[in-house]
């Protein structure tokens, strides 16, 4: 039975620091699949934030980590700010932080660490898609907007996708995206590629009203509920 949502920031440890990230459930002591919110090169700012509570009101344990933390925590609104973040963060210390969030949700007793999705936004979208190449605990993938692995490592991806583009999209190449459809395709994975029409980078983001695009993000957010559903309940 859910209780009132829960809403807090925790810690934990990483490989080479504690890690920071919000949390929000329904509580109620009952185990719920799990979701980690992976933002974008902003940092884990209050959209992310609210991101993530909207999984908990569907029924997930919604974790958002900061990867960041290794920098101090930072949170900007200044793109150039933004892309220092993002360029100091190493991928493979990125990935490392995300296995470690994915080792902590098995330990809470609110999630269920049989059933953990990834969704992530601009450079986390990199990152959900290139987590659920590595990790066998992940069960579905919602990554918007992020690089596209090379095929060696899609080769190996181990579940389901859905992955949104936006047409106009200013940072990843179609021609990536269309890379991506072709290896679902060549190495028999599960998964869609959406290409909004008329869409830029960051559509689905409200707080940023120079790109957000509503209807293509209603409809995106229906795709991911459906993915997540099939896949991980709640």
């Amino acid at each position: 039975m859910a209780g009132q949502l829960v809403a807090q920031d925790v810690t934990f440890a990483g490989k080479q620091c504690q890690l920071k990230a919000y949390v929000a459930h329904q509580g109620g002591g009952t185990p719920r699949p799990a979701v980690i919110v992976v933002h974008e090169w902003w940092g884990l700012d209050d959209h992310i934030r609210d991101v993530t509570r909207r999984f908990a009101q569907e029924g997930y344990f919604a974790v958002a980590p900061d990867l960041y933390s290794r920098q101090g925590h930072k949170v900007t609104k200044d793109p150039n700010v933004a892309a220092e973040l993002m360029s100091k963060l190493d991928k493979a210390d990125g990935i490392d932080d995300l296995l470690s969030t994915v080792e902590w949700i098995k330990s809470q007793e609110e999630a269920n660490a049989e059933r953990i999705g990834v969704i992530g936004f601009c450079m986390g979208g990199s990152y959900a898609l290139l987590l659920a190449c590595v990790s066998k605990d992940i069960k579905a993938a919602a990554p918007f907007y992020g690089e596209i692995p090379d095929d060696q490592q899609l080769q190996n991806l181990n579940c389901p996708i859905f992955y949104a583009y936006g047409e106009n999209d200013g940072w990843i190449t179609r021609g990536d995206v269309d890379r991506l459809a072709a290896a679902l395709k060549k190495f028999n994975k599960r998964g869609e590629v959406k290409i909004y029409k008329g869409c830029s980078h960051g559509f689905f983001n409200d707080t940023r009203k120079d790109v957000y695009a509503p209807a293509a993000a209603r409809d995106a957010w229906n795709k991911v509920m459906a993915l997540f559903k099939e896949n991980l309940g709640a």
